[in-house]
């Protein structure tokens, strides 16, 4: 049985960006939802039609949040009014760049799921920028919204066949030469997303996209080998420094605190911390510990396995007390539960994890560094410390020709220790 709750209508004209000022907010099944209004007699129509339908008993559709009288059936749904939908269902829980992100995407993949023939008029895909927001209902202009709903393929008209042409032009420029290899796939993984959500909502009855493979030997990604500047990293001790310069008054300033002293302290890339499950990690009350490294996330908080595979790598004492801390502080118990949320039980943004880190980096006199450049500083750190090559490469995840070509400036000083090793041995 579905629990309803339907709020009072919200004004929001103090906010001077607020360009749909009246708010209607409701929840189901403790989940929230709201739609905006230019006017406050529109806002109140739809709240008094939500009560209706409250009263009357019917269900809410989960993936639209409205009332499934009010549904057209969702294969008939054309591409762009699904796009709405969905970036809708998402758009709480993403923070800014991600929406940009997901926005500009699923421009393209609308301009692209069109008739055979049909040729999107000019400027669509700049108006679609603003268009599929969920408060763009006010800003809609009439010419585009025409030609969509009259060319704009169906959900139940994506099957195999047109997916793979659709798929294909995703990759190409407007002049149809190629594009960059990492935007075509930040475009290909968000439009995937969305019709991987059109299938589990059954508006598609086929897996006309399948879900990429999650295993390494698919996931490979070209590298252009190149050493790292180890001379422009921080030391063991203006790290540990920095690290803990990241609390502030902010309330996920302790959270990017833990979670950039596992990036350093274990070497791991950042997209594993945010993976890191409470079955991870051993934690003993003394000595070193260490972390399973099972899982990364690959696509918008989407699990799947590490880049070089699984791997275990062991902790010092200083990140075991810092996470045994963490963890109680937390509450966190269950086995599978995430390490690092949010409050709102999403992951950690990466652009503020930066800004945290740079700040941090900042008030110790450090110029600004990558969060992942803390696995470079623990390369390093672990090299100077004379750990043997082959461990090192393991607990990165490295080969050894890998490590040697990356990290060749942190061997600088080896010659002069092989030397004495020798020198000792001939007497």
């Amino acid at each position: 049985m579905q629990e309803v709750k339907v709020y009072g209508v919200q004004d929001r004209r103090s906010t001077v960006q607020a360009k749909l000022p009246w708010v209607v907010r409701y929840t189901i099944d403790g989940r929230h939802r709201s739609k905006s209004f230019r006017t406050r007699a529109e806002a109140d129509r739809y709240r008094s039609l939500l009560l209706q339908a409250v009263q009357a008993g019917g269900r809410f559709n989960e993936t639209t949040g409205e009332p499934e009288s009010w549904q057209t059936p969702l294969r008939d749904l054309r591409v762009h009014e699904w796009s709405r939908r969905w970036l809708a269902e998402q758009w709480q829980e993403w923070q800014p760049r991600t929406r940009t992100s997901a926005t500009e995407g699923l421009a393209r993949f609308v301009t692209t799921a069109v008739e055979h023939g049909a040729k999107p008029p000019e400027g669509l895909r700049v108006y679609l920028y603003s268009a599929l927001s969920p408060d763009s209902e006010g800003r809609r202009e009439a010419q585009y919204e025409r030609w969509m709903a009259k060319n704009c393929l169906t959900l139940g008209e994506l099957d195999r066949e047109r997916i793979a042409e659709i798929d294909r032009r995703l990759a190409l420029k407007l002049d149809g030469s190629p594009m960059a290899a990492n935007t075509a796939n930040r475009i290909r993984i968000v439009a995937r997303a969305s019709v991987q959500a059109a299938m589990e909502a059954g508006a598609i009855s086929a897996d006309a996209w399948p879900q990429r493979s999650k295993s390494r030997a698919r996931r490979k990604v070209a590298r252009t080998k190149r050493s790292v500047d180890v001379r422009s990293l921080p030391s063991p001790q203006v790290m540990a420094e920095a690290i803990d310069a990241i609390v502030t008054q902010q309330p996920g300033s302790r959270t990017y605190r833990v979670m950039t002293a596992v990036a350093y302290y274990a070497g791991l890339r950042p997209s594993e911390v945010v993976m890191l499950r409470v079955r991870s990690v051993e934690l003993p009350a003394d000595g070193w510990g260490r972390l399973d490294i099972t899982e990364a996330d690959i696509s918008f908080d989407e699990p799947g396995e590490p880049k070089t595979g699984p791997r275990t790598v062991p902790i010092p004492p200083v990140l075991v007390a810092m996470l045994r801390e963490w963890v109680e502080q937390n509450d966190i118990t269950r086995p599978d539960q995430l390490l690092f949320r949010t409050r709102n039980n999403t992951r950690p943004s990466g652009s503020n994890w930066a800004r945290a880190w740079h700040r941090a980096l900042e008030s110790v006199g450090q110029q600004p560094m990558r969060v992942y450049d803390c696995r470079h500083a623990a390369a390093t750190t672990w090299l100077r410390a004379g750990m043997p090559l082959g461990e090192t490469a393991r607990r990165l995840g490295h080969s050894v020709e890998t490590l040697v070509s990356t990290y060749v400036g942190a061997l600088d000083d080896e010659e002069e220790v092989g030397n004495q090793r020798i020198d000792s041995i001939l007497g």
